[in-house]
Order: C-alpha cells, then sequence, then structure tokens
C-alpha cells in the first residue's frame, strides 16, 4: 500500500510503449533528412546568385523572306560564319543598275577630257593648209599689184584694193583654223570636265550605297559564341531591324549576385570571386566587373543598424572565355568571396 505522498509507478502498456519507439525513430528519420537535404543553414560566408547572359540579336536593316538559315539552335560559330540570308532580287538589281550608270558617266568624263577625234583633227589640219596656200598666192598676188602700179595706166587702185583684201582675209582664216585645231585638241570646257567629274563621284556614292544595301541582305556572327536561339523559320518574311538570331558569346556570360552591405568595404572590381556550380567538382573564379551604387530590398524609414544589415547591393562578375563556356544563363550558383577580399 503506498502512501499519499508518494509517487506513483504508472505501467505502460505493450502497445503504448511501441507507439513512442515509433514516434523517437520518425522524429530521428526527419532530423536526418533536414541534415542531408540542406534544411541546415547555408553557410555565412556564401550568397545565392545566378549566370546570366547578355545575348547579341543579329538583324538586317532591310526587309525581306528568309531565304536561308544556316544555323541552328546550339551551333557554335565563329566570327564571319554566314547566320542566314535573306531573299535579294531588288537590291541585286539596283547595285546592277548604280554599276552601268557609273560606266556611263566614266565614259561621260573621259570624253570630256579628250579632244576631237583624229580624223577631226585631220581635217582641220587639212584645212589649215588650203588657208596657207592661199594666202600664199594672194600676198603674190599683192605684190604683183603693187609693181603693176607703178606703171602708169597699167592697173587700177580698186584691183591693188581688191588683191589686199583677199591677202588679208586669207590671213585671218589661217589665223581661226589654227584656233579651232588648238580647241580641238584640248577637250571640253575646265568647268564641263569639273561638272563630269562631280557626277562620277556621285554615281561612286550610289554604287557604294547598292553594294552596302546588297551586302545587308546576308548577316554573318559579329564574333564567335553559342547560337541560344533562331527566331524565324526558312520561308517567313523578316521584317527590318528584326533579329534573327540570337547569339551568346563567351565574353557575355557573367554572374549576377546581391551581397548584403557588410562585404561591400572589402569588395573592389577586379576582385575574385568564388563561383560554386551544382555538379562541378570545385569552384571556378570570377572577377567583380561591377559593383551597383544603390541598394536593393531598402527597408523603409528607420536607418537603423539592424536595417542597415539587411541592405544588399547588385554585383556583376566575369569569367575567362574557357569558364564561360562551361556555364548557362539561368543557372542558379553558391558565391563566396575569395580568402584576400573576405570581411
Amino acid at each position: 500500500m503506498l502512501s499519499a505522498g508518494a509517487p506513483q509507478l504508472i505501467e505502460a502498456s505493450p502497445s503504448a510503449i511501441n507507439g513512442i519507439s515509433k514516434f523517437l525513430f520518425g522524429l530521428g528519420a526527419v532530423a536526418l533528412f533536414c541534415l542531408f537535404t540542406g534544411c541546415s543553414h547555408p553557410p555565412a560566408n556564401r550568397v545565392q546568385g545566378y549566370i546570366e547572359g547578355e545575348f547579341v540579336y543579329v538583324a538586317s536593316p532591310l526587309a525581306g523572306a528568309l531565304e536561308q538559315l544556316k544555323v541552328q539552335r546550339g551551333d557554335e560559330v565563329k566570327a564571319g560564319d554566314l547566320l542566314f540570308a535573306l531573299e535579294c532580287a531588288s537590291e541585286k538589281a539596283a547595285q546592277q543598275e548604280a554599276a552601268r550608270r557609273l560606266a556611263q558617266g566614266q565614259a561621260s568624263l573621259e570624253d570630256a577630257r579628250k579632244g576631237k577625234r583624229p580624223s577631226e583633227v585631220e581635217s582641220l589640219e587639212a584645212q589649215i593648209q588650203q588657208a596657207q596656200a592661199a594666202l600664199k598666192f594672194s600676198e603674190s598676188e599683192l605684190a604683183r599689184q603693187e609693181t603693176l602700179m607703178r606703171s602708169p595706166g597699167v592697173n587700177t587702185q580698186q584691183d591693188l584694193d581688191r588683191a589686199r583684201s583677199s591677202r588679208d582675209q586669207n590671213r585671218q582664216l589661217v589665223a581661226q583654223l589654227k584656233a579651232d585645231l588648238e580647241t580641238a585638241r584640248l577637250g571640253s570646257r575646265p568647268d564641263q570636265v569639273a561638272a563630269a567629274e562631280a557626277n562620277v563621284r556621285a554615281l561612286e556614292a550610289a554604287l557604294a550605297r547598292a553594294d552596302w544595301d546588297l551586302s545587308q541582305k546576308q548577316q554573318a556572327a559579329p564574333q564567335a559564341g553559342v547560337v541560344f536561339d533562331t527566331l524565324y523559320r526558312q520561308g517567313e518574311w523578316v521584317g527590318a531591324g528584326k533579329p534573327v538570331v540570337a547569339l551568346l558569346p563567351p565574353a557575355n556570360v557573367k554572374l549576377r549576385v546581391f551581397m548584403p552591405q557588410p562585404w561591400l568595404g572589402s569588395l573592389h572590381v577586379g576582385d575574385p570571386l568564388r563561383v560554386f556550380v551544382d555538379g562541378a567538382t570545385g569552384p571556378v573564379i570570377g572577377k567583380v566587373s561591377f559593383i551597383s551604387p544603390r541598394a536593393e530590398y531598402t527597408p523603409p524609414v528607420v536607418y537603423s543598424q539592424d536595417n542597415r544589415n539587411k541592405f544588399v547591393f547588385l554585383v556583376e562578375a566575369v569569367f575567362e572565355p574557357s569558364i564561360a563556356a562551361q556555364l548557362h544563363p539561368g543557372q542558379p550558383v553558391d558565391v563566396e568571396l575569395a580568402q584576400s577580399s573576405k570581411p
């Protein structure tokens, strides 16, 4: 018989003991699950970030149907590789027209620089010889008339004047034909030649524009990279300036991470960061390329010590091309300051 103040022992049934054992076993299993699946807090010196890609959208400034699509999603291309080509019948016709107009203008310029044709020059030279022969005869006739005038009654003053007039006319004719010959050898006037030269330069510019238009119907990769996406299918109409291929160069792969405010005092552009990627054997190294001057998720109104520790700042980092080629936009990563940059 137990006294009233003594503790009483309660005998548990076997079913109750079995239930307690199952409860304790389940509690231990949950603890182990949390331990191995990340329920534990992440390391204090790491923050989460993600990989981002800045794509190069390749487009043509001219519209046209997509005639050739030389790449597919995931292809690796080198700088200068052809990506796509649009139909170019109109641009090719315009280029041929501009080339023919330039040829016409150049021929007109050469014609303006030249004199008369050789046969025309020879005709002028023959006319000069005829005029010189007529001048020689008229000079002889004038001399004869002057001699006859010394004998009274043999000649008249009118005959002498007629011979002198014929000599003067032939002399002027020779001078005129010589001037015509010199002009025939000179070509067009300087102003006409200058106008023809300006016309040729204008036609050269028109041809260069037509060549550029034709070349823009084909677009090559501006730099090496991976084809992230193709935005049109062959045969579809592509508007002017609409991108057809999205290209991701390795240099455009970067890290974006929001770092706590206390870390910024020891972080500078060019500092290394240790980036941990799921499935990789070890961290990769990136270099800080940008630190935002503006805080994100800023607490409103009160700026206390506790609130200040909640500030985060956007930090971007870049990688070596060989490392960037192994990373993918949208990939989550863990980021850790290098030993020399830790606060």
